[in-house]
This record gives structure tokens, C-alpha cells and sequence, in this order.
């Protein structure tokens, strides 16, 4: 094999680097131009910015729908995709560490940047809150947690009771009745939806509700999984006052967020409170407690001893169910506390950087990739060639992907390294060839003419 012979590996090692700085240079201008776009729009100085370039309002509509666009094309690049309303429902239809109903306060979040921007250029699929707020996706990891889970089984028993007098009463069947419609619904535009790729991804879930019930299981920790986003980057702006419009706009970067928790990264997060069911609980509770009091009242003979049991067990759900919530209220703030100093990777600035060099780094490995698969073959098809590649990605490092081959010969082809032959097959030219057409780029110069400076004279 080549790689035996040294001289073939310093001159492949030397057109990696080659068809890197030259790609990176590629890339460069147009890096360059979003970053300095970014500059006007940036939350903490964007404003000043804007101030000093005295722009009319038309001219900086213009600007930030120019960055934006520049901004989807990295998004694309990077092989971020944005979150559909079927992905999401399927993220969050079950529950993980957060308990609490998360919702997004709307009033403070601008309505028309993103809307103008999809009404130009629009897409399919977009979720219903397009409009304020825009979710990236990219990869999908696992998280589990092991714990005891304490009041967490005690609501899991007190579900399966419902569910058992439910059953046993046959009311299971006319809310069974009632949610048809809205399954049949879903299931429908799930089949519409093009979610095939996001369904092969999905891991196992273990939850406590699926747990086996037996003593040992409610009184020994217990094992709780869940897929997770290994990437989220969410793209928002605040609402504008009466007396300032505000222009800044915020993009985050988030990591490793589970599935079921996905509304720790929501922008502009209500304070949760209550649920409508825990305050159906005490309510029926209070009416149950009531009843309760006021028919043993009215017998002749009054029994303490029961009336006291009921009045225990009423007031003792009631505490339950507050002492839940405070629990859960606790827990999510916890998690938002974890969210911003652990799984939010960087926000604004940083996260385009990041995007950048993630863009730069990807293109580089699908031509070398490409190239390394050519002078193996010798000769490949288009067709051959994206199997070949995908196949040494999973030999190699046990990934599969989709490779883009299209976008990898095209820059093989723009370097000039490889060509066609009559019947459409690529061949490679050879290494020291390849190295010629390419050229001693700037960084060799530059790093030669550092090594000089250090030589002593």
C-alpha cells in the first residue's frame, strides 16, 4: 500500500494540509462578510455599531435578511436541520428530569424578522413558531440518570391507580373515543412529513411508567434513559419597546439536551406554576374533604375515627401535591442553572466562529476522503465513489453517513486534481502532481519564513 512508502506519506500528509489552507482560504471572504454583518446585529454592541454607520431602517431590513441568509447557507453547510413540529411532538411526548409545563412568554419576542425572511424564501415543514424562533438540530446521543426517584413512583402509582378505576369504571373507553380523531390526525402528518431520517435515529427510551412494578424496583435507584440532541443552536430576537426597536439577535449554542427536556433551550421561558390538572386535584380533593365532612355531620352518630381518616388522607394529597410541584420547581431550576454552565456551548459570536471552522473542517475531509478513495481505485464512478467513501467512514470509524459526493468531486474538480474519462469515470492525479497544481500556499511560506526567523544565526 502507499502509505508504506514514506515518501508517498509526506507527500499526502503535505496535499492534506495543501487542500486544506486552500479551502479555507475558499471559504474566508464569505466568513468574513457574515461575521461583519453579525457585528451590526450583535446584542451587546450591535447597537453602537448600527448607530456609527447612520443606516436608514430600509437599509438595515436589508442587512440583517443578508446576514440571515448567509447565516442558513453555514446552518445547511453544517448539516444543522431545523426542527419540525413532528419532531418536536415526538421529542416531547414523554417526560425526563424536567416535570413541569414549560411555555414560551411570546409577548417578548420579535415577530417579523424571521417571518419576512421564510416569506421570501419559503420552506417546507417550518414549525408553527417559525414566526419568533427557530430550532437547529444536528446528531442524536443518549443520557441517562440513576436515582431513587422517590416522588417521581409515588405519582407513577397513583397514574396506574387511575388508570385502573378508568378501566374498571369503562371511562377509559369514551376518552379513548374522544382522542381518536386527534391520533389519526398526527399519524397523518407524520406520514406527510419526510421524518424517515430523524426515525432512524431515535434511541430507546426508559421511563418509570414503563417500569415493572414490584417492591424491589420502587425501593432500589433505578435507571432512566433518554435520547438526546447532541447539538442545538436556537436563533431568536427580543420584542421591541414603544421608544427603542430592537435589532440584536441572538443565537445559542446548546449540547447533549435530552429529547424530553428540549424546553430548557426555549428563548423568553414563562415562570412555570401549577398545572391545570394539579389544580383539578385540589379541588377535588377539597370538594371530596367536604362532602365528606358535611354527610358525617349529618348522621345521627359520627364516626371521628373515619371522619378524621378522610380529612388526613384529603389534606395529606393536597401536601402531596404541592410538595411536588415545589420539588419539580426546584429540579427545573437546577436545570437551567446546568443548561447555561454546562450545555450551553457559546452564544453569538462564538457559535458562528464555531459554525465556520465545523463547515471548513467537513469540506476538507470529503476531498480528501474522495481523493485518498481515487488513488485507491483508480478509477470510480460517481456512484461508486459515494459507496466506497461511506464505506471506509464506517470501517474506518464506525459512522454512517450520507456522504456528499457531488460537493466533494466538484472541488476536487475546481483544485484540478482530478478528471473524467470518456465513459465519466474520476481519476486522481497522481500525489507529487496533485501537490504542483495546488501550489505552496500562504501558511507554507508564512511557517517557512517563522522556521528561518527561529534557525540561529
Amino acid at each position: 500500500m502507499w502509505a508504506e512508502h514514506s515518501s508517498d506519506r509526506a507527500e499526502f500528509l503535505k496535499l492534506c494540509r495543501r487542500i486544506e489552507y486552500t479551502i479555507r482560504a475558499w471559504y474566508f471572504l464569505q466568513f468574513e462578510d457574515m461575521m461583519q454583518l453579525y457585528a451590526l446585529f450583535d446584542p451587546v454592541y450591535g447597537a453602537s455599531k448600527l448607530e456609527q454607520q447612520k443606516l436608514s431602517a430600509e437599509e438595515i431590513d436589508d442587512l440583517e435578511q443578508n446576514f440571515l441568509s448567509f447565516f442558513f447557507q453555514v446552518m445547511e453547510k453544517s448539516n444543522f436541520k431545523i426542527a419540525t413540529d413532528e419532531e418536536i411532538e415526538v421529542a416531547l411526548s414523554g417526560q425526563y428530569l424536567l416535570n413541569l409545563p414549560i411555555t414560551v412568554d411570546e409577548s417578548k419576542l420579535d415577530k417579523t424578522l424571521l417571518k419576512k425572511y421564510f416569506g421570501k424564501r419559503p420552506r417546507d415543514n417550518l414549525p408553527d413558531f417559525s414566526d419568533k424562533y427557530i430550532i437547529f438540530r444536528r446528531g442524536i446521543g443518549i443520557d441517562h440518570t440513576i436515582d431513587f426517584f422517590v416522588m417521581e413512583k409515588v405519582d407513577m402509582l397513583i397514574a396506574r391507580f387511575w388508570a385502573y378505576l378508568l378501566r374498571i369504571t369503562r371511562l377509559d373507553k369514551i376518552l379513548l373515543r374522544r382522542c381518536k380523531k386527534h391520533i389519526k390526525k398526527v399519524e397523518k402528518n407524520n406520514d406527510d412529513s419526510d421524518s424517515e431520517e430523524y426515525q432512524e435515529d431515535v434511541y430507546e427510551r426508559i421511563r418509570l411508567e414503563n417500569m415493572p412494578l414490584s417492591f424491589r424496583n420502587l425501593v432500589n435507584k433505578t435507571k432512566i434513559q433518554e435520547p438526546t440532541f447532541e447539538r442545538i443552536i436556537v436563533v431568536y430576537r427580543q420584542a421591541s419597546s414603544r421608544s427603542h426597536r430592537e435589532r440584536g439577535i441572538f443565537v445559542k449554542h446548546f449540547r447533549s439536551i435530552p429529547m424530553a427536556d428540549m424546553e430548557l433551550v426555549l428563548p423568553e421561558k414563562k415562570n412555570p406554576g401549577l398545572t391545570p390538572m394539579d389544580w383539578v386535584k385540589f379541588l377535588m380533593s377539597a370538594v371530596v374533604g367536604l362532602v365528606t365532612v358535611f354527610s358525617s355531620l349529618e348522621m345521627t352518630t359520627t364516626d371521628w375515627r373515619v371522619l378524621g381518616a378522610v380529612l388526613s388522607t384529603v389534606i395529606g394529597y393536597c401536601a402531596k401535591t404541592y410538595f411536588t410541584f415545589q420539588q419539580n420547581l426546584v429540579v427545573y431550576q437546577n436545570l437551567i442553572t446546568k443548561s447555561m454552565y454546562d450545555k450551553q456551548l457559546d452564544s453569538g459570536k462564538a457559535t458562528l466562529l464555531h459554525l465556520c471552522d465545523d463547515v471548513i473542517q467537513q469540506e476538507v475531509k470529503e476531498v480528501i476522503i474522495s481523493f485518498f478513495i481515487l488513488m485507491e481505485q483508480g478509477k470510480a464512478s460517481r456512484q461508486g465513489l459515494d459507496h466506497w467513501c461511506e464505506e471506509l467512514i464506517r470501517e474506518e470509524f464506525g459512522e454512517t453517513c450520507n456522504f456528499d459526493v457531488d460537493d466533494a468531486i466538484q472541488k476536487l474538480e475546481k483544485l484540478g486534481i482530478v478528471t473524467q474519462d470518456a465513459i465519466g469515470r474520476y481519476i486522481c492525479v497522481g500525489l507529487k502532481r496533485a501537490n504542483e497544481i495546488i501550489g505552496t500556499t500562504t501558511e507554507e511560506l508564512v511557517l517557512k519564513a517563522k522556521q528561518g526567523s527561529m534557525i540561529p544565526q
